[in-house]
Parts: C-alpha cells; structure tokens; sequence
C-alpha cells in the first residue's frame, strides 16, 4: 500500500497499544506499581498518537480528528496532573475520557470507507491481525514482566512509593 509509511504504521501501532492498555488500567482494582508503570507507558503513547496525527493530513487539510487530538493533549495532561496531585476523581474522569476519545477516533478510523485502515483490511487481512496480535502480545508482556518484577527479593517498591508520597504531602 503505496500511502502507509512509518509515520501512519507508528501511529497505528501506538493507537493500537493505547487501546489495549486502556481496559487493563480502568477495569483493574489495584492501583499498585503496575498501575503507575503501565499508566506511564499509556501516557506516552497517548502523546505520540495525538502529535503524530497532526502530520497525518488528508489532502492537506485538518478533520475533526485533529481537534479530538488537540483535545486529548489537554484531558490526558490533565488526568496525569490530578493523579500527581492524588485528586483520584478528575483523574479517573480525564482518563477515562481520553480513552473514549481514542476509542471514537479509532471507530471512524477504522471503519470510514477511503482511509488506510479499512483499506489495508480489505486488501491485506493476515498483516493487520498480525499486527495487532503483536501489539496484544507486546502489552501482555509488559504486564507480566511487571506483575512478576514485584516478586522477585528485596523489599518492594510500593513500600519505597510510601515512603516517598508520605514525604511529598507533609
């Protein structure tokens, strides 16, 4: 497909792992090490798929997408300030927002006739699943490199974390 080049297929990806992450940190009861950790990596990717959308034009011209993404930027710094400042609401509320953004914005994506993505559906199925098996893989991986990270010897992090928070708010 001659108009996928790094830009859109990084972009893509990073959407995908933004997405995958996103049900993990929501439906997940602890909000531990492993929540912070893959908070991080979703904050991140968040910012790369908004950025980098903004160099991903059709025709030239700006859509409504660009404007979710300017959009975004703010929600997500929002949600990463008000967890940083322990204000658990807004956080939750950013991110969460933030998350159906993305959702919304992949839906069009993904199903609006003409765009790449449908179109790499339809002409090269095996590539797209293989790729987004690589991405749920990668997120599992992380999970799991993290989750088994804490039980190894030492004392843990979270007790460290604490420590440190317990200093930060006197």
């Amino acid at each position: 497909m001659d108009h996928w080049n790094v830009l859109l297929v990084s972009h893509v990806i990073a959407a995908l792992f933004v997405l995958t992450i996103g049900p993990f940190q929501i439906l997940r009861r602890r909000r531990d090490r492993i929540h912070r950790t893959m908070g991080y990596l979703w904050v991140a990717a968040m910012y790369y798929v908004c950025f980098s959308s903004f160099w991903i034009v059709t025709a030239g011209h700006f859509t409504w997408l660009h404007g979710l993404s300017a959009f975004t930027i703010v929600t997500v710094t929002l949600g990463l300030v008000s967890a940083i400042r322990r204000n658990i609401r807004s956080h939750l509320g950013n991110m969460i927002g933030s998350y159906i953004g993305i959702a919304v914005a992949f839906i069009f994506a993904a199903t609006v006739p003409g765009r790449a993505i449908p179109q790499l559906l339809a002409e090269d199925p095996a590539t797209a699943a293989y790729v987004a098996g690589l991405v749920v893989l990668s997120v599992a991986v992380v999970f799991v490199s993290l989750k088994r990270g804490g039980r190894r010897g030492g004392p843990s992090s979270d007790s460290k974390d604490r420590t440190l928070s317990h200093f930060l708010q006197v």
